[in-house]
């Protein structure tokens, strides 16, 4: 299991005193949130990607190359890239190029937005959402994945003998999630490549997308990744900790009840119904064995504003890691603490050599979207 924090980068007024902070102060704000989520131990923090006010964090790669630059330890992620609107050119070339800067530190968040505008500002329809999701992915796993690739799609002009640079952090592309919300399309995608899934239910009833991760685990056993319970499942949700659950409460109350998205909701009773965490370290600990007692993996719980959560085992060189952390090399990222890394790979599997590198699985048959490899 892990835990991180993840922001959208919005800015808004201070309940309390009226302050609007201005877009330079929201973005070092980010860059402090992550260095203490690196000094605290957490696992991972992530970036969201818009292109409209009130949010500032429209060029993620900039950001978590400077984000990297002053961490030493922490997973740096998006939440979400748009796979949609953005050239899985331009994806390949600048979060391989953040890669190594973070020195493999780093995870790929792709997923459709919730910003219907975002599609013609970038020259696209929003009805082609799925098809470009689709499509698009299926070009960026190859683009990290050969050397030189040729391309035809639907959705951008073709590419004859092209070589995305720089290359990924010894030949390891970035662990990448497919988030989505209501498109099983996605979690099919997601279980086919053998990637993570992520359920960002952070404004939905409790469990509201249980019946997605079930089709994604089911999916994930299908295409010959596992047993339906090792697929790599990740849920976010809000979260306020304090010593003691009525400091918590108290402290939280005003930003909570004025917030434009919540003004007139009592706290207490949205906490009961949605993944909202507020309390002591214990009742939020308390809170995510619920979801995971009920969902089959956990949901968020720790951090200060918006956290993210995602359930992976540790492997048998976790002690090998300096500093220690996740291992992220090959398969053994996902496979139980008792059952030890396998010592080789198949010939069709090229052994990572580092033990904080992510490995992903061969792809198995085409890839379900259009385009031709």
């Amino acid at each position: 299991m892990q835990f991180g924090i993840f922001t959208v980068g919005d800015i808004g007024a201070d309940p309390l005193t009226g302050r609007t902070p201005g877009e330079a102060e929201r973005l070092r704000s980010i860059v402090r949130l992550a260095r203490h989520a690196d000094e605290l131990g957490l696992d991972v923090f992530a970036l969201g990607e818009h292109h409209n006010p009130p949010f500032v964090p429209s060029s993620p790669p900039a950001i978590l190359g400077h984000i990297a630059a002053v961490t030493s330890r922490i997973v740096l992620s998006t939440a979400v890239t748009l796979i949609t609107t953005n050239d899985p050119v331009r994806i390949a070339e600048d979060f391989a190029t953040v890669q190594h800067l973070a020195d493999g530190r780093l995870d790929l968040m792709l997923g459709r937005g919730n910003t219907v505008p975002v599609y013609p500002w970038f020259g696209r329809e929003i009805r082609d959402g799925v098809a470009l999701a689709l499509e698009n992915y299926a070009l960026l796993h190859r683009l990290w994945r050969s050397d030189v690739v040729d391309w035809e799609g639907r959705f951008r002009t073709a590419l004859q003998g092209f070589t995305s640079t720089p290359r990924p952090l010894d030949g390891v592309p970035p662990f990448v999630w497919h988030g989505a919300i209501r498109t099983p399309e996605i979690a099919e995608q997601a279980a086919h490549y053998g990637n993570g899934y992520f359920a960002n239910h952070i404004l939905a009833p409790n469990l509201h997308f249980r019946p997605l991760v079930d089709f994604y685990r089911k999916r994930w056993a299908h295409h010959g990744h596992g047993r339906p319970d090792q697929a790599i499942v990740g849920l976010g949700g809000h979260a306020f900790v304090a010593r003691r659950s009525q400091d918590a409460y108290a402290a939280f109350r005003p930003y909570f009840e004025n917030h434009v998205l919540f003004r007139g909701t009592r706290l207490e009773d949205y906490a009961d119904r949605t993944p909202l965490s507020v309390g002591s370290p214990q009742e939020v600990v308390e809170k995510t064995l619920t979801f995971q007692d009920g969902f089959g993996t956990t949901s968020a719980s720790c951090g200060r504003w918006t956290a993210s959560v995602s359930r992976r085992a540790r492997c048998s060189s976790r002690s090998s890691c300096s500093p220690p952390r996740w291992c992220r090399c090959c398969a053994a990222r996902w496979r139980p603490a008792a059952r030890p890394a396998p010592r080789r790979h198949p010939p069709t599997r090229r052994w990572c050599g580092r033990p904080t590198a992510t490995r992903h699985r061969a792809t198995r048959g085409p890839a379900p979207t259009g385009g031709t490899t």
